[in-house]
């Protein structure tokens, strides 16, 4: 299985990383530290050197309650990190939901574009259509400011599944081919610690809908909750919950901490545990 992008075709026979960069003034674990456009292309640089596959640079912080920025500001945090990242030799991923930036990365040769809003604004899917790159699609419930208050599920995976079928489905037919989607079932985005288990541990289930999945499990609050450790004392935690939906079949893992994430995952397949 492979991932088409604009510039890359991504071999999954092995799990890729997804290094994050969020040029954000208030993400949940690092809002501020790479505001400024030199931070960010720093920190871009620190990942590839890291091992990164995929670096995934957004300028809207989607932690709950926050704040969407105007056009304007995203554009102004994103576009400049983008110019410099797509000379560095890995794949880019844009984080955003809005036509417009999606267009300006595209513009300037960016691979991929993901979604948190699986592409459900106005004049985001023919965005895509309209360019050759890759496309996370993701599940979330409401919007971040209100997802939280949205977590009423009889029975989540299944949920979760159907809304990942529907968005591909409408997707595909849009006129972008499979090779370019993956999926993502969104953890902690409008699901309480007990949903997020039960994703991981049904995982086959979403991996049964035949796309890649790209699971983002990186210091997330319900491993703060399950450990007692505060954002920046989760790094065991968030390892091993890649290590573990990597084990359920997800191909590519979202992270801060690409470095130790790279190493687990060298040691992961040189004990045999991929096959």
């Amino acid at each position: 299985m492979h991932w088409q992008t604009t510039r890359f075709t991504l071999d999954l026979s092995r799990p890729l990383v997804m290094g994050i960069v969020n040029a954000t003034p208030d993400s949940f674990s690092d809002g501020g530290r790479f505001l400024d456009a030199s931070q960010a292309i720093a920190h871009c640089e620190q990942l590839v050197a890291e091992g990164a596959d995929i670096l995934d640079i957004g300028g809207e912080s989607t932690r709950p309650g926050a704040r969407q920025p105007t056009r304007e500001e995203e554009l102004a945090r994103v576009v400049p990190v983008l110019r410099h990242a797509v000379t560095l030799g890995c794949a880019v991923s844009v984080d955003t939901s809005r036509p417009q930036v999606m267009r300006a990365a595209l513009d300037l040769g960016v691979d991929i574009v993901n979604d948190v809003r699986a592409l459900q604004r106005p004049g985001a899917i023919d965005a895509i259509a309209q360019s050759r790159a890759g496309v996370c699609l993701m599940h979330m419930r409401g919007e971040p400011g209100t997802m939280q208050a949205e977590t009423d599920y009889g029975d989540v995976v299944a949920e979760v599944a159907a809304f990942l079928q529907q968005r591909l489905d409408t997707v595909f037919a849009a006129g972008v081919a499979l090779e370019r989607i993956v999926l993502d079932p969104g953890i902690g985005f409008g699901k309480t610690p007990a949903h997020n288990w039960a994703l991981l541990e049904r995982q086959a289930e979403l991996v049964a809908i035949g796309r890649p999945l790209l699971v983002g499990w990186s210091r997330k609050s319900t491993l703060g909750r399950l450990t007692g450790r505060p954002v920046a004392d989760r790094l065991a935690a968030s390892v091993a919950a890649a290590l573990a939906s990597v084990q359920r079949g997800a191909r590519i893992v979202r992270v801060h901490d690409v470095a130790a994430t790279v190493d687990a995952l060298k040691v992961w397949q040189a004990a045999g545990l991929s096959r």
